[in-house]
């Protein structure tokens, strides 16, 4: 994920070199930067350059000859770049226009063949993780604790992503398949007049949007935050600014007499009145549409603009990844989401606080053994809250209900790699450890079976420790003697259950670490 550049020397104690590559739709956008050891980032460079990959994807389903070649052109063009200015991590990723693609691999591989770079997909939850990290930076006080209902909607070229929040925490996330440029290639419009093209394109977002599930309540919704370059070009032409917070917002009646305004004009009159390219000019009144039936359903009485963008965020993320820092907001978020999975299957929540918090305290006591990050830690707490949903379809093997949920679940702020990292966890903490026979755990690369065999091992002895008396973490001190790791526990009397459970699961732990776990009253 985090990909350090070739032939650049690394300092730890130096400031850090970095680049964020995002391709969309209708771009290929850059941004390199400077992160100083105390986190704060530096702007270097921005760069954008025009590649329709939309135009194929939402026509026919599959990336064109010829914008691969014009892509990987700007890819090499930006390496060389990098290369110059000696950036030191890059992160690269492609959304929907790419993700959609039945020929997406061949272009992947053909990007690194060209420029050594992994240019990962990513999929709407990782986007909107990205995106709301950003915008929480840049917004912090609009999305603190006692705002409610509170929207965050994203217009980008495939997709729109809307994330709400009340009193400062994500209540939901939902990806829409409505975006300027699948709009306007899917509708097929170029040969509509401005009026004929408005008409059409407000009907097929109104009907799209009428089907938003009800966990999107957009008719409660009092604050609405508009994140994309559209919104900021309406902003600059139509935006006050608030010289207290510095934030740019719009009226309603300005914003609608801009809308308009904008209907009436082909995307040639747009290009010239604006000075925008013609790929640009196409994609305008589309996606201003969009933002116009959101905000008109919910109660917001402005629209606030936000500058910050998924780029923001994954430099940002490259920040916290090059100095160490943590992301408490997102891992909060994170947390909040797990527990709606384990409220809504009905999870015995003691029991799983109980596991998982015993767990974080065996990984932090396990740090020199396993090597292993505070996102791992959070992953291995996500799989311990988790790890019984499995028993809402059946007891019966429930280890392997609870992966397959888990598996198909969306947890925001986590990605597919990592969503199903927890659910190999969770699947791993009863019955058989990892085997080669076990195909979904062997297709995963040899990194993340190495990252679920030590937590899942972590997990099984948590969980054995948890099947009896044990309640308080606190109660527990460790001491390695020779091949035993030794539990001392004190305040039970009776530790016979816990030591039965623990010689019943803790062969992966001895396994994976080496270690016997042995408890023992104090």
């Amino acid at each position: 994920m985090n990909q350090p550049s070739p032939n650049v020397p690394d300092n730890p104690g130096a400031a850090k070199i970095v680049a964020a590559l995002d391709l969309g739709a209708n771009a290929l956008r850059m941004v390199i930067a400077q992160v100083t050891p105390d986190g704060q980032i530096e702007e270097i460079e921005q760069l954008r350059r025009a590649v329709r990959l939309g135009q194929d994807t939402f026509r026919q389903g599959r990336l064109g000859a010829k914008s691969m070649r014009a892509a990987i052109a700007i890819f090499r063009d930006y390496d060389e770049r990098m290369r110059t200015l000696g950036v030191q991590h890059v992160r690269a990723v492609a959304t929907s226009a790419v993700r959609e693609a039945g020929n997406a691999d061949t272009f992947l591989d053909r990007v690194f063949m060209a420029t050594g770079l992994n240019l990962e997909v990513i999929d709407t939850a990782e986007e909107s993780r990205l995106t709301v990290s950003a915008v929480r930076q840049t917004m912090r006080d609009v999305l603190q604790p006692g705002h409610s209902d509170t929207l965050i909607a994203d217009v980008g070229g495939g997709s729109t992503l809307l994330t709400v929040f009340d009193d400062g925490q994500i209540v939901t996330s939902q990806s829409l398949r409505l975006g300027s440029v699948r709009l306007h290639e899917t509708l097929g419009l170029s040969e509509e007049s401005p009026e004929r093209r408005a008409e059409l394109l407000r009907q097929y977002i109104s009907n799209e949007t009428t089907m938003i599930p009800g966990a999107v309540p957009l008719g409660r919704i009092e604050t609405f935050i508009a994140v994309g370059g559209d919104a900021r070009f309406a902003a600059s032409h139509v935006g006050q600014k608030d010289e207290e917070t510095g934030l740019r917002w719009i009226n309603r009646e300005d914003f609608d007499k801009f809308v308009a305004q904008c209907q009436r004009r082909t995307p040639e009159a747009l290009a010239k009145r604006f000075g925008l390219s013609f790929g640009q000019a196409e994609t305008i009144n589309p996606a201003l549409l969009i933002y116009q039936i959101l905000w008109r359903r919910t109660r917001a009485e402005r629209m606030l603009v936000s500058d910050a963008s998924m780029r923001n965020g994954l430099l940002l993320e490259l920040a916290r990844n090059v100095t160490g820092q943590e992301d408490e907001a997102t891992a909060q978020s994170i947390l909040q989401s797990a527990g709606a999975i384990a409220e809504k299957y009905q999870v015995d929540f003691e029991h799983a606080q109980t596991v998982a918090d015993l767990a974080e305290r065996l990984f932090d006591e396990l740090r020199p053994d396993h090597g292993l990050g505070s996102r791992h830690r959070l992953l291995l707490r996500v799989a311990a809250l988790l790890h019984e949903i499995g028993g809402y379809v059946s007891d019966r093997a429930h280890h392997k209900h609870s992966y397959y949920l888990l598996v198909h679940s969306e947890i925001f702020g986590l990605s597919r790699e990592e969503l199903e990292i927890v659910a190999q966890i969770a699947r791993y903490h009863r019955r058989s450890p990892p085997k080669p026979a076990h195909l979904e755990y062997m297709m995963l690369p040899r990194k993340s079976r190495v990252i679920v065999n030590k937590l899942a091992a972590i997990l099984r002895v948590a969980d054995a420790i948890a099947r009896g008396h044990i309640r308080q973490p606190r109660n527990l001190n460790f001491e390695r003697v020779g091949d035993d790791l030794v539990v001392y526990v004190s305040g039970v009397p009776d530790l016979l259950l816990e030591q039965r459970s623990i010689a019943a699961k803790g062969d992966l732990f001895e396994d994976i670490y080496g270690m016997r776990v042995r408890l023992e009253e104090v």
